[in-house]
């Protein structure tokens, strides 16, 4: 049972953002970056090959727990070993992938008016605002998201991404390495996703939880419990309890 004091120690609020703060089918998302990316490689690699080798190196990513490298360092090194792609030539061909065709995935996803609001309110709260999504994209494929969200351009305290971290969730040092990064104990973490091992997982590293459900990813196999849980109205309604000053 959580003591609702705590709620008031609060001082950093993570966010989880493919299914918390944007809906988006990840199934049809995910096949089409690779088939996007891959048309900028096809006279290097066959199809094929460059989808099986890139959903290998992102797979390697999540099952990662050395944090020897970032996740960027490991995935460029998977592609120039088995693709024989330097990393400064995939750097270059991603950037003109992202100029031609990046936006157009927006219509894998839709934006809820309501998550706006979720954060600007705990911008409000004077809480430090982290997007904690699985760090296995570059920082470009982040932010276009963020802005199909209606979430860019806003001071965020961090934005995880492939070239800041060095583990995934539900690796209990993602989320140690994050709060490192700006200064905050777990005591004081709240962690909001949808996900019931992926974002729960937090748990283990000391931090509140608060489950969202209205487009739940059920892990059944592995769940952890939530400190908290509710829809987007219910979220909008929680923040408010949050930091110093909060209402009850």
């Amino acid at each position: 049972m959580v003591n609702m004091e705590r709620l008031k120690l609060v001082q950093a609020i993570f966010f989880d953002l493919d299914g918390t703060l944007l809906e988006i089918d990840m199934k049809t998302f995910i096949p089409a970056y690779v088939d996007g990316l891959a048309t900028h490689f096809v006279d290097l690699v066959p199809l094929p090959l460059f989808r099986r080798t890139v959903l290998a190196a992102t797979y390697a990513l999540l099952r990662n727990d050395n944090g020897q490298l970032s996740n960027e360092a490991l995935f460029l090194q998977i592609l120039e070993r088995h693709l024989n792609i330097a990393p400064a030539l995939f750097q270059a061909r991603f950037t003109s992938f992202c100029a031609d065709n990046l936006d157009g995935l927006r219509r894998h996803s839709r934006s809820l008016p309501l998550v706006r609001q979720i954060v600007e309110r705990c911008f409000e709260r004077d809480l430090k605002v982290v997007i904690a999504t699985n760090p296995v994209f570059p920082r470009r494929v982040i932010e276009a998201r963020l802005d199909w969200a209606g979430l860019d351009a806003l001071p965020y305290a961090h934005v995880t991404s492939y070239e800041s971290c060095r583990f995934c969730k539900p690796h209990r040092a993602f989320f140690e390495d994050v709060m490192t990064e700006i200064g905050c104990s777990a005591d004081s973490c709240l962690m909001v996703g949808n996900d019931t091992h992926h974002d729960l997982a937090a748990r283990e590293a000391g931090m509140l939880t608060f489950l969202v459900d209205t487009w739940l990813v059920d892990r059944a196999e592995e769940p952890w419990e939530s400190d908290f849980r509710g829809g987007h109205p219910d979220l909008f309604r929680f923040v408010q309890r949050l930091g110093e000053g909060a209402q009850e």
